[in-house]
């Protein structure tokens, strides 16, 4: 396939990719052989215009052929799909490692930490009626760049293990990854957390060394004021290492309250259990443990930081609409895998576009990776 054949459009997507896509394919196993007009550019584009694009793999191989690029059969397509997987996971890594080191650069908001909002979304077969994968994301603010990902089968939980962490990060998470084990990995790395308390997932005493804290926590919540926040020193243990972190909370509107306690009450009728009292007393709060301490990130920054979770949230819902990445158009394992790793790498590919869109110049783009390593020709 020839320089000539590609729109220029597509030459800048692929310059910020691999250098070299027919070594890096190579590299991962994707292709063992040169298979005549077929390389590997052309494969990726192919995968591309099949799962980004939307279309059928037989839409897809017809178009090609309206195109000229070559006259496959779709089944070829979605052999090259299913072993694609490992490449399509070094071509996000390369995307990825640029977007860190860009990260590195630019400034850490709130002054002096670097936020990160970590979540997790599901993702369904056809025909499924339960969680067939999971995406496990973790989003850099102020910029909305992912810097890590993970793609796992249902039985892949909620929890800070999957990530790395390093000092001087502040890491925010809903009540799913409300455990010991969790927050103590996060900070054990130099980092911090920002988590919504579970009670029942993760026990807090009041007192350095003490057992239990449950009635004093409850006794400390009905005290506080209609809509002004509170915060109090809790410890936890984890592994025989004690733990200190501050529980910020928040009363909730009279209507906010009912709500979570219907919400709450819903859960238990279809778990078929009996809920517990003290459930729905603290679902009249918001309670929110941070690690960091109070002179950096002080209460109500702590509560607003915390607000600013449900921006992972509009990045699943845009990942799943505008990308159609909510439901798997497969049935084997290898081929669901592949497929979710082409959104993600197409995911990737728009925020590149998006950030590289902020500083594009008058002709339209930048110098690229092979261009800026050019002589410069000589001035006369």
């Amino acid at each position: 396939m020839c320089e000539t054949d590609l729109p220029e459009e597509w030459a800048i997507l692929r310059d910020w990719m691999d250098g070299d896509l027919s070594r890096s394919a190579k590299r991962h196993g994707f292709v063992r052989r040169s298979s005549g007009r077929v390389d590997a550019e052309l494969w990726l584009r192919l995968i591309l215009m099949h799962v980004a694009g939307g279309l059928s793999l037989k839409q897809t191989m017809v178009r090609a052929a309206e195109l000229e690029w070559c006259e496959l059969s779709h089944v070829a397509l979605f052999k090259r799909l299913r072993a694609s997987q490992d490449w399509l996971i070094g071509l996000c890594g390369g995307l990825l490692s640029w977007q860190r080191a860009r990260l590195d650069e630019s400034s850490c908001w709130p002054p002096g930490w670097e936020v990160r909002l970590i979540d997790a979304t599901d993702v369904l077969e056809p025909g499924s009626t339960g969680t067939s994968w999971r995406i496990h994301y973790s989003l850099r603010m102020p910029q909305m760049v992912c810097d890590h990902y993970e793609i796992t089968d249902a039985q892949g939980g909620e929890r800070f293990g999957r990530f790395e962490f390093r000092e001087g990060e502040l890491v925010v998470a809903d009540r799913g990854y409300s455990h010991r084990a969790g927050v103590a990995h996060v900070k054990d790395s130099g980092a911090h957390a920002l988590v919504r308390w579970n009670p029942a997932s993760f026990p807090l005493h009041t007192r350095k060394g003490g057992k239990s804290g449950g009635d004093d926590m409850l006794a400390w919540l009905r005290k506080l004021p209609a809509t002004a926040p509170r915060e109090r020193y809790a410890w936890f243990r984890h592994e025989d290492r004690e733990y200190r972190v501050r529980l910020c909370a928040i009363r909730k509107s009279r209507l906010a309250a009912e709500r979570a306690r219907g919400k709450a009450r819903r859960k238990a009728q279809k778990n078929n259990h009996e809920i517990r009292s003290e459930t729905l007393e603290y679902a009249g709060y918001v309670m929110v443990l941070c690690s960091a301490p109070r002179e950096s990130v002080p209460l109500a920054s702590a509560l607003g930081l915390y607000r600013g979770r449900w921006q992972v949230e509009l990045v699943f819902k845009r990942l799943k609409s505008l990308l159609g990445a909510g439901h798997v158009p497969k049935e084997s394992d290898e081929s669901a895998r592949a497929w979710m790793q082409a959104k993600i790498l197409t995911a990737l590919l728009i925020e590149r576009t998006l950030w590289e869109g902020e500083f594009f110049s008058p002709w339209g783009h930048g110098f690229g990776r092979r261009g800026a390593s050019e002589p410069l020709a000589d001035l006369h």
